[in-house]
């Protein structure tokens, strides 16, 4: 075992040699960009004045190689350069000796974010966290242990495992733990204030949490994760685990998509990848998705503005309309009706007709109906109908010479135009191919907003394609409704995905073909027939599902929404994995959210001490506002760095803005480009998923307010984003449901 000196030692061996690295990758970086300037340089004086000269590109693809491999050559160098810098910080914060089974030679594995290697004799001094090894650090115990390297399981014996505090290139301390990452680490790094972007957890990694990162083996991984458990910090570290093996695996950054619930919580995500050395992937939204594939047809209802929608309508017959059709139009049932209406559309609703032309019958209705319905490829709809309009059009090709002449023949025997013969029969050809055209496309082209619209607009064919179905108690409202928005061709939240997962039947989608890597966050907030238009999408992908069923909203949620996400991703291997240690808040903030949830639900508190929450009365909404002002301007003075006011909705965000701005200056957090560590924000609970703040203020948690099964739960959102300190305000009498 090393003593305090030796490991000091170590320290600086590590510190010098990445000294001498970082000196020499800056002095090869000044020559390399002056190599690029004068590539780039020479391909402009010796190729630019050639570019119409097609004998010449042979000479230009090689001047453009030698400038592509000299900018690659640079931007390699300039990431070890940053690589370094960041590791002359802190180059690494754990160890662990191990002693493989039938060897004498002693392993000590420095574990950091980055790994580092003495090139003058090949000794590895760090080793990278996610390198197969390091499994054992984040798993093993002292004693009997094994990883999983490319050959096979090693196993062997843990002698020691070490944990240091490293700031600045110096050693403020470390200790020896055991199998959990320890404690006083992990207390460390919770007490710390929070910031506008989630950070890496690579120091703090808990062994289930491990055991999640590391899956290669499913197709489909689902973490059921209580709030507060990392499950999206797991994620990207997951992400960035799989990039690490990509060389094996053949995956890159351009294959991995995240799916997240909101703009903000996206860019709250956005900087753990580039952190942890790795690019970052694309991100997107389920509104940024029908926004593409829908092409901007319509005016749209974002997720934001349904559920706005939705909390403000409590208490009206609209609120349960509303309700039940976002229910019915997301269940499986509602999936089944689609898979209706294009067996409808297949059948009955494209009417062939004989095609015609010059006089004769080029293909005959029964045949072109035949041709359609005999599809032993699968291909979609609009496909075959595409394939039929082409054949036509085939054949119609060869045969219009023959019909130009005939109607020159009867422009000449009229004799009206007897100086523009020829140019006159092309004019009529043309409006006559018109017209064929119109004719023909009249049965080769589909629509799905059309057909969506039709079943609307048609409630006998509703009635007919949704026997055998339960449908709602409000059916007929739904429909109405549903009838006027298609009319002003305003889309609602919920037809989305119906109209997503009709234009994918129809037409096919390879727009995200290249995808292999697909994570979903918040899966408890979709729907059955989301996760239908996923699977259309995202062929070929495998799915890490990240959820929590009790923060579900305007649903009910248990384990069995995971069962359904299986059944219809359908994939050979899947897990779930349960997280039910919650790390976020405090022991006391915690206790008290879990008596709002009022359930059985399994939740672990770390146990960390800070105040009790409090629950404060004021007599009016102006008394609220002033108090809430004092209250941030003290717990700013106190250190804290990120506080957030949450309230019901986004209107009522605006509203308690303007309040508060008489007292002090606030911003509504309704986009991803707001720095929250600046000023206090004011945002929407169900906004605030998946975010976290220091300090929580809840806003008029009064009984008139928050009243219904939904409002507990955006209740239980909101006291849960608190990471040390979490207040309420109400006036009047508090909610039922703080206790």
């Amino acid at each position: 075992m090393k003593s305090e000196g030796e490991e000091l030692q170590y320290l600086q061996k590590t510190i010098d040699i990445i000294n001498k690295n970082l000196k020499n990758e800056e002095k090869e970086i000044k020559f390399k960009i002056k190599n690029v300037i004068s590539s780039r340089k020479e391909m402009w004086q010796e190729n630019v004045h050639f570019s119409d000269d097609f004998d010449r590109i042979p000479e230009m693809n090689q001047y453009l190689s030698e400038v592509n491999k000299e900018t690659v050559d640079y931007i390699s160098r300039k990431n070890k350069i940053n690589k370094y810098k960041k590791m002359i910080k802190s180059p690494y914060f754990g160890r662990f000796d191990f002693l493989e089974k039938d060897s004498e030679d002693l392993e000590k594995i420095y574990v950091g974010a980055y790994s580092l290697m003495d090139d003058e004799n090949d000794e590895i001094l760090v080793y990278d966290w996610r390198a197969p090894i390091c499994s054992i650090f984040y798993r093993c115990e002292n004693g009997k242990g094994s990883y999983v390297s490319p050959v096979g399981t090693i196993s062997g014996d843990v002698l020691l495992k070490r944990q240091y505090k490293i700031q600045n290139s110096k050693l403020n301390y470390y200790f020896d733990s055991n199998v959990f990452i320890g404690d006083k680490i992990l207390q460390e790094v919770l007490s710390q204030n929070s910031s506008s972007n989630m950070r890496s957890i690579i120091q703090t990694i808990q062994k289930d949490q491990d055991v999640a990162i590391r899956d290669t083996e499913n197709e489909l991984l689902i973490i059921q994760g209580v709030v507060g458990s990392g499950k999206t910090s797991i994620a990207l570290h997951r992400i960035a685990y799989l990039l690490y093996e990509g060389l094996e695996n053949r995956i890159t950054n351009n294959d991995v998509i995240i799916i997240s619930p909101n703009v903000i919580f996206g860019k709250y995500i956005s900087s753990v990848l580039p952190e942890l050395g790795e690019k970052s992937v694309r991100e997107i939204t389920f509104d940024d998705i029908a926004d593409k594939l829908l092409e901007k047809r319509f005016l749209i209802e974002k997720r934001h503005e349904q559920l706005d929608n939705i909390i403000s309508s409590q208490g009206c017959r609209e609120y349960n309309v509303k309700l039940e059709g976002v229910k019915f139009k997301g269940s499986q049932d509602f999936v089944k009706l689609m898979d209706k209406l294009i067996k409808y559309a297949e059948r009955s609703y494209i009417q062939f007709k004989d095609v015609y032309y010059d006089g004769k019958i080029i293909e005959t209705k029964d045949q072109l109906e035949n041709f359609f319905l005999n599809n032993k490829t699968n291909m979609p709809v609009t496909k075959r109908l595409k394939r039929i309009e082409n054949m036509i059009f085939n054949k119609v090709h060869s045969l219009r010479k023959v019909r130009l002449a005939k109607i020159e023949k009867v422009v000449a025997k009229a004799g009206n135009h007897p100086l523009e013969i020829k140019s006159f029969s092309r004019l009529l050809a043309i409006r006559e191919a018109r017209v064929f055209s119109k004719n023909l496309k009249s049965f080769t082209e589909i629509d799905y907003f059309d057909l969506y619209k039709l079943i609307f607009e048609n409630e006998e064919l509703f009635m007919r394609l949704s026997k055998g179905i339960q449908l709602p108690e409000n059916i007929e409202y739904i429909i109405e409704r549903t009838k006027d928005n298609i009319r002003n061709k305003k889309i609602s939240y919920e037809d989305c995905a119906p109209l997503l997962y009709l234009k994918i039947k129809l037409e096919g989608n390879n727009n995200f073909e290249g995808i292999k890597q697909v994570v979903i966050d918040e899966a408890q907030d979709y729907y059955p027939i989301q996760y239908e238009v996923f699977k259309s999408l995202f062929k070929n992908a495998r799915y890490t599902i990240l959820g929590d069923f009790n923060q579900t909203l305007e649903k009910s949620g248990d384990v069995s929404i995971y069962n359904t996400v299986q059944k219809i991703l359908n994939k050979k291997k899947s897990a779930k994995i349960f997280l039910n240690k919650s790390y976020r808040s405090s022991l006391e903030i915690n206790e008290f959210s879990k008596r709002i949830l009022d359930s059985n639900a399994t939740i672990e508190p770390f146990e960390r001490h800070e105040q009790k929450p409090k629950v404060i009365y004021e007599e009016n909404l102006g008394l609220m506002d002033e108090a809430i002002a004092e209250e941030i301007k003290k717990f700013y003075s106190e250190g804290y760095e990120t506080i957030a006011i949450i309230c019901k909705t986004i209107k009522a965000a605006k509203v308690i803005k303007e309040n508060l701005k008489k007292f002090i200056k606030v911003e509504v957090l309704d986009n991803a480009d707001m720095e929250f560590n600046e000023v206090p924000v004011v945002v929407a609970a169900h906004l605030s998923k998946g975010l976290e703040f220091d300090v929580v203020i809840l806003y008029d948690v009064s009984e008139n307010n928050y009243k219904t099964e939904f409002d507990r739960k955006l209740i239980y959102i909101s006291c849960t984003r608190a990471l040390h300190r979490l207040e309420l305000y109400y006036t009047g009498n508090r909610s039922k449901f703080i206790k």
